[in-house]
């Protein structure tokens, strides 16, 4: 969709003017400027008797044979024209269902989506012609079943970016590390997942109620309304005043980009029906997810040994092995006291001399002295280490009997996190499936 420039510069050029001209009127005040009457006509270009439709469209006049020649020069580029330039004007209701059919074209998943398709997909999604632009749209797309061109996975992550952190829930706020374990995570994490999906599902329709007020001049120029340039951008285009135009992507990635955080709302809602299909059955897989049965014994590592959790408690056989371990620990450094003996025998060796020779007592008392001192602080490192390894084997059972109340609040809080899930995918089922209602 080009116009022809082989008539001449000058000639050329003289339409390209009085086309800004009335555009730059349009997008100002929605109607074409009174001394706009005739263009010089070129029978190798479309552009000249589009411009006298265009014209007679907005005056209320008959358009049939402008129209009619500009058509059978370039349908598509005249329609094209026609749908975008009544668009930024604001009277996108006055085209005639057919001109949306022949300007849009053919989508297709194996091609890149056109900047007129998608400038034609973005005013009818901003409602510039009135519900059924929005309706041709939404069945075009519709009968693609883009949905199931990517991965419902890549729906998500558009819609709620990143990954949820690690979900405590509350009955393991105590022991958090038991939330780290993947046969407790999960179930958690899926319903949190859910519970993200369901706020944008209901963030996105929220937006609809916010914005459905149709393109209209009402209070100011039609043109500032656009949240993207694309109409102006390819009109510009088509009548020969811009450069070439950028690169295009495909469907699934404007569907996709519609999606994200901070997207146009009008075309967020327009893909939220898109990915409807994708979305409840994600809605539906992390639903089902939360109702997996806690497991019948887990092993969670208690003051670095390894302790079996079953419904009725703590292993036996798992926790007297951690005792055992914990006291072989505690006497791992226990070694004869040998420098006291010494200092013991040595006294007694001095005492026996003391009496032969009568002068290595002060030595003997001395040696005494220090080799009871020695032993005595042993004896009280001992006394302190057997109440720490009491301590120790208190806290681990204290832990263990802990942790298993704990897994039975999980047991029950999970029951009321499978009946909020199921209410969450429900109310995301309900939610998107009010996608053909946006328009």
């Amino acid at each position: 969709m080009s116009t022809n420039t082989t008539a001449g510069p000058h000639r050329v050029s003289e339409v390209q003017r009085h086309a800004e001209a009335l555009l730059a009127h349009l997008a100002a005040s929605g109607c074409a400027p009174p001394s706009e009457a005739g263009f010089p006509d070129d029978p190798n270009s479309w552009l000249p008797p589009a411009l006298e439709a265009l014209v007679a469209i907005l005056a209320e006049e008959d358009p049939l044979e402008p129209l009619s020649r500009a058509a059978q020069r370039d349908q598509q580029a005249t329609a094209l024209f026609l749908c975008l330039a009544l668009a930024v004007a604001g009277h996108g209701t006055r085209i005639h269902a057919s001109w949306l059919a022949t300007a849009f074209g053919e989508l297709s998943l194996d091609r890149p989506v056109t900047h007129g398709q998608r400038a034609l997909w973005l005013a009818a999604a901003r409602g510039a012609y009135g519900p059924a632009g929005k309706i041709f749209v939404l069945r075009r797309l519709d009968a693609l079943a883009v949905h199931r061109a990517a991965d419902p996975a890549d729906w998500v992550r558009a819609l709620v970016p990143g990954e949820p952190g690690i979900v405590i829930p509350p009955s393991l706020a105590d022991y958090p590390e038991l939330a780290q374990l993947p046969e407790l995570a999960r179930p958690a994490q899926a319903g949190a997942r859910l519970s993200r999906l369901l706020e944008r599902c209901v963030e996105i329709t929220s937006m609809r109620e916010e914005v459905a007020a149709p393109l209209t001049n009402g209070g100011g120029a039609p043109a500032s309304a656009w949240a993207e340039d694309e109409p102006l951008a390819v009109l510009r285009s088509l009548i020969g005043l811009s450069g070439p135009a950028g690169p295009m992507a495909s469907l699934v990635s404007h569907l996709l980009d519609d999606l994200r955080p901070g997207a146009d709302p009008h075309l967020a809602i327009v893909a939220l029906h898109v990915a409807a299909p994708a979305l409840k059955q994600v809605a539906n897989d992390l639903a089902e997810a939360t109702r997996t049965d806690p497991p019948e014994s887990i092993d969670v590592p208690m003051l670095g040994h390894q302790i079996r959790l079953r419904p009725e408690g703590p292993d036996a056989n798992c926790l007297e092995a951690a005792e055992r371990a914990i006291a072989l620990e505690a006497s791992a450094d226990r070694s004869a006291p040998w420098p006291a003996w010494l200092l013991l025998a040595t006294a007694v060796a001095c005492l026996v001399a003391t009496v032969v020779t009568g002068w290595l007592a002060i030595p003997a008392l001395l040696c005494g002295g220090l080799g009871g001192w020695l032993l005595w602080r042993r004896q009280k490192a001992a006394e302190s280490a057997a109440r720490y390894l009491e301590a120790q084997l208190g806290e681990l059972r204290e832990l263990a009997e802990g942790a298993v109340w704990a897994l039975h609040a999980y047991a029950r809080e999970a029951e009321a996190r499978a009946m909020q899930a199921a209410e969450d995918a429900a109310e995301v089922a309900r939610l998107v499936r009010r996608g053909p209602r946006a328009a």
